[in-house]
C-alpha cells in the first residue's frame, strides 16, 4: 500500500527571534510546522509558554502540528487546540485521562495525536487507536534538538504500525530525522517525518525538506 507522506519540520532549531520568517521559508514545501512546547517540568528544558505560542500559531505560515512536552497536557491540550493548531499531541506519559483529553482535542475539529517517549510500550495504548489520529513515537529522549536517531526505536514503529492495521491513523517520528535515517523510518512504517536541524540548520532548508520528503516517498511508494 502507497503511504502518503508528511513533512512536519520542528522550529525547535529555527531562529526563535525570526521565526516568522523561518517558517515561510519552507511553508511552500511542507505540510505542518511542529511546534515544541517544552514546560521545563515533563522535559528538562523550556520553548514556549501559553502567550507565546498562541502569537506563533497566528502568524504561521503553516498549519500547525503541536506538541505537549508538558506536564499538564491535559488542560494545555483543549487549550491549543482552541487557538487553531491543527494538530495537538500530547503524551501518554503526562496525561492522568488520556481518553478524555483525546476526546475533547477532537470535538474543538483537530486532530489528536499521542506521544510516546522510547521506553514507553505502544501496546499500552491499543486499546484506546480508536481515539486517536496520530501516534508520535519518539525516537530520542524529548527534551532537546540535535540528538541521534535511536534505532533501537524501529521494532516500536514497526508495532504501532501493526496496531494502526488499516485505519486512517498517520505514524510520526520525530527525533534524529536526517537523509542519513528517514528510509529506515519509513521502511519501518512511519509516515510522518518531525527534522529540526536536517531542515534548519541546512543551507537550503527549503530543498532539505523536499529532498527528505522524496527518500522517504521512494521507500512508500
Amino acid at each position: 500500500m502507497i503511504r502518503e507522506i508528511r513533512m512536519t519540520p520542528s522550529i525547535l532549531n529555527a531562529d526563535f527571534s525570526n521565526l516568522e520568517s523561518e517558517i515561510r521559508v519552507i511553508s511552500e514545501v511542507s505540510d505542518f510546522v511542529h511546534l515544541d512546547v517544552m514546560d521545563n517540568i515533563f522535559v528538562p528544558n523550556f520553548t514556549f509558554d501559553f502567550e507565546s505560542a498562541q502569537k506563533i500559531i497566528a502568524a504561521s505560515a503553516l498549519p500547525v502540528d503541536a506538541h505537549l512536552m508538558v506536564a499538564d497536557c491535559d488542560q494545555m491540550g483543549p487549550q491549543y487546540a482552541d487557538i487553531g493548531c491543527a494538530s495537538v499531541t500530547i503524551h501518554a506519559e503526562a496525561s492522568q485521562d488520556i481518553s478524555g483529553t483525546l476526546k475533547t482535542i477532537r470535538n474543538a475539529g483537530v486532530r489528536a495525536g499521542l506521544g510516546i517517549k522510547p521506553n514507553t510500550a505502544v501496546e499500552l495504548y491499543a486499546d484506546i487507536v480508536e481515539l486517536v489520529d496520530m501516534f508520535l513515537i519518539m525516537t530520542v529522549e524529548p527534551g532537546f534538538g540535535g540528538q541521534s536517531f535511536m534505532d533501537a526505536m524501529l521494532p516500536k514503529i514497526r508495532r504501532t504500525r501493526e496496531i494502526i492495521g488499516d485505519r486512517p491513523i498517520w505514524l510520526q517520528v520525530d527525533g534524529g530525522i536526517s537523509i542519513e535515517t528517514i528510509e529506515r523510518a519509513t521502511q519501518a512504517g512511519a509516515d510522518t517525518f518531525v527534522a529540526g536541524s536536517a531542515v534548519f540548520k541546512a543551507e537550503d532548508p527549503a530543498v532539505m525538506v523536499s529532498t527528505l520528503r522524496a527518500l522517504a516517498q521512494n521507500v512508500a511508494d
